[in-house]
């Protein structure tokens, strides 16, 4: 499965729905799954969704980390690595000493594809289109936990551990 999805990604294209809930149900059936799981990014639509619900696979929380798209804009057009070694950098939090130039082995700091704005914005149509109507789905069978988006990760990750434990 997993080979088949690469080859949609190596032409640019998006996997289709039956390859991604192919290799989701393949990943869930092995034994390090059986007491428990994290998706992170899946599913993205309704019919992926109704696809776990017909595995039988039983979604305990949904947590929905509310960003305002300006945020969201923001921080990914400032993402940056090194085209050498792939080290992350951020223009406003995450800074490299020299400007452009990695920290580690000297490599040149580039923006990713996409991470430009442009992408970005195309990128939050979809998700606006295809994914965001999943909150409505889940929250009408009590497992959507909203929770709102921090400065950091550490704040977030706080965020949702206290909502998933009240």
């Amino acid at each position: 499965m997993g080979l088949k999805a690469k080859s949609y990604m190596d032409d640019g294209k998006l996997v289709p729905d039956e390859v991604v809930i192919g290799i989701v149900k393949e990943r869930l059936s092995a034994d390090d799954c059986k007491n428990g799981f994290i998706l992170d990014g899946f599913p993205r639509t309704i019919p992926q969704a109704e696809a776990l619900d017909t595995m039988g696979v039983d979604i305990q929380y949904v947590i929905n980390i509310d960003v305002p798209d300006e945020v969201i804009t923001k921080r990914m057009s400032g993402r940056r690595v090194c085209q050498d070694c792939g080290r992350p950098y951020h223009t406003e939090s995450l800074k490299p000493q020299v400007d452009g130039v990695c920290d580690d082995c000297g490599g040149t700091l580039v923006q990713r594809k996409d991470d430009h704005p442009d992408t970005v914005l195309a990128r939050l149509a979809v998700y606006h289109k295809e994914t965001e109507p999943l909150a409505n789905y889940y929250d009408k069978q009590g497992k959507l936990v909203n929770v709102k988006g921090q400065d950091t990760v550490e704040a977030t990750t706080e965020a949702v551990l206290k909502a998933i434990e009240a």
